[in-house]
């Protein structure tokens, strides 16, 4: 009697249509309102300064600065910076950046 109630609502479920559904709910950037009209989803995030206060380098634990034109943390001592994306940090060490020059640039005089 189960397996036979089981069929029913798996037959059933197959037939009901539901409006959007297969649709990626992160591609279709439409977001329903209260009322259930749609309204397009904000732009990708900036990062949040304020969030500076909390963060600090995973490799030397010292504070970061927020470089806005290029988006990233950087970190003076280390000269690393680390990319922001979608208004999150990406602090993983093997995804910072070298912000020194080359190292082969060093002073002549020390040859």
């Amino acid at each position: 009697m189960l397996s036979g109630a089981r069929g029913c609502l798996a037959s059933a479920l197959r037939q009901v249509r539901v409006p959007g559904a297969g649709r990626c709910l992160h591609g279709s950037r439409r977001r329903l309102r209260p009322d259930g009209s749609q309204q397009a989803q904000a732009p990708a995030r900036d990062f949040d300064p304020g969030l500076l206060e909390f963060l600090v380098c995973p490799l030397s634990k010292k504070p970061l600065r927020y470089e806005a034109s290029t988006n990233e943390l950087i970190n003076e001592e280390l000269g690393i910076a680390y990319p922001i994306i979608d208004g999150i940090p990406n602090m993983i060490p093997q995804a910072a950046r070298s912000t020194r020059q080359s190292e082969k640039q060093e002073d002549p005089e020390h040859h």
